[in-house]
Formats: C-alpha cells, structure tokens, sequence
C-alpha cells in the first residue's frame, strides 16, 4: 500500500534589499524573467501574474538549447502583501513562502510539497537554486540604483 503522506521541502536564503524591493522583483512579470531559472542552461521564456487571492499564475520554463520546457502554473489561495504567499499547483501541491524583513534584509522561506517523479534532493536543489538566482538578481540589480 502506497503512503498518501506528503513529503515537504523547505528552501530559504536572506536578501540584502529591503522588502518592498524584494517583493515588488518577487511579483513582477519583467523580473521572473530574468531571475527564474535553475541554472544557465535554462531560462523563462513567458510570465504572466496575478498576485491577489483567487489570481493565477503561469511561467513557462525552457532548456535554452530549445529541447525541452514546461508551465509552472497555479493559483493563489492566499496573499498578504510583503508578507505571505500560499498557492496550489497545476498538480494541486501547495506552496507556502513567508517574507520576513531582518534588519534591512529580508529573508525568505518557501515550504512546498514534493512531485513524485523527481528525488527529492534534486527538488530541493532545484528550488534553491532558484532562490538564489533570485537572491543575486535583486541584490546585483540594487546594487545599480542612485
């Protein structure tokens, strides 16, 4: 008899910006595009959304080279601006991210349910890389303002 128990991960890293910054490049459309990737071989080709209790979501994800990619869609059950996001999946896995500002710095967890087809350490490696591209993103592009 197969386990119907959900494994969860947990990813987190701390952002040196302040959490108006963070959370505006965390929702805006034009910055997932640029900071949404697991690695350099991939990119976001297409983000659309809709950050308020009921919108959606759907960014589209493709290997550079053109061999592969997919929509990571859903949507939100749950938003409180600069503080909380908690969505369900296209899969109907849920995600939970908390926004916590640290002395000027904000640190950010994101909890979610496991897929079955990958291992679970590659999950989360994947989803903290993410995070820190993430992290990267906001702090390099901080750092260009007055």
């Amino acid at each position: 008899m197969e386990s119907t128990e959900k494994k969860v991960i947990s990813v987190q890293t701390r952002v040196n910006a302040p959490i108006n910054k963070v959370w505006q490049y965390w929702i805006s459309p034009e910055a997932i595009l640029r900071w949404n990737m697991a690695s350099d071989d991939w990119h976001t080709t297409y983000a659309k959304n809709d950050v308020r209790n009921g919108g959606k979501f759907n960014i589209r994800m493709e290997a550079r080279d053109g061999s592969t990619g997919f929509d990571f869609y859903g949507v939100y059950e749950n938003v409180i601006a600069q503080k909380q996001i908690i969505y369900k999946l296209g899969d109907g896995r849920k995600v939970q991210i908390t926004f916590s500002p640290k002395k000027g710095k904000t640190e950010i967890v994101e909890v979610f349910e496991a897929e079955k087809t990958n291992p679970i350490q590659l999950q989360r490696d994947g989803w903290q890389a993410i995070l820190d591209n993430f992290k990267k993103y906001t702090e390099k592009d901080l750092s260009l303002e007055p």
